[in-house]
């Protein structure tokens, strides 16, 4: 299969996805929509391109009212996620901010968690020097790990890729390994 490389292709796939979803949810495990953690996070950039890029977010996830069960104890469980911060490189600053869906994939009485999203993304500023993105809005994809280490606290990891998803000519993306707190309600 080949990627959408427009926005139009990207918002098709995504509500392809989303429709396909709701189509197949079981509300049995679901909740009402509520406020799932708080937490923040900070990273460094995994690109080799000469310049070193920084991030530090405050994030919010909420729950959504549905979740699947999948057997054998293991349920994913959808999320809406939103993270405002600060995006930099030795010379430029911009605020970063993000909203978008997640899936959540775990098992019962299992205090690992697998973690997935995209969220469109917007930036303050779209040129670091010579590192241009080339448009202000940039889609972020995620996967990660999440480890519930006590009743409330959970610390992670997660492998981040941001571009501007074809919305643009030039697209030379930016990949960061983030690492993260965050206290579950």
């Amino acid at each position: 299969m080949v990627a959408p490389r427009t926005a139009c292709g990207w918002i098709g796939v995504t509500t392809w996805i989303a429709t396909c979803l709701l189509a197949w949810s079981d509300s049995s495990r679901g909740e009402a929509f509520r406020l799932e953690s708080v937490g923040v996070r900070g990273g460094f950039s995994a690109n080799e391109s000469g310049r070193q890029f920084n991030e530090a977010q405050a994030f919010m996830n909420w729950s959504l009212p549905w979740s699947w069960d999948l057997g054998k104890e293991w349920h994913l469980d959808p999320r809406l996620d939103l993270s405002l911060g600060w995006l930099g490189d030795n010379s430029h600053d911009a605020v970063i901010g993000s909203v978008g869906p997640s899936l959540a994939l775990g098992r019962e009485r299992l205090p690992l968690v697998l973690e997935g999203g995209i969220s469109p993304t917007f930036l303050s500023r779209d040129r670091f020097g010579t590192k241009d993105f080339d448009s202000s809005v940039q889609f972020t994809t995620h996967v990660g790990l999440r480890w519930d280490f006590a009743r409330h606290w959970s610390v992670g990891y997660r492998f981040e890729h941001m571009s501007n998803a074809g919305l643009a000519a030039h697209n030379p993306g930016l990949n960061m390994h983030i690492f993260g707190a965050s206290y579950r309600f």
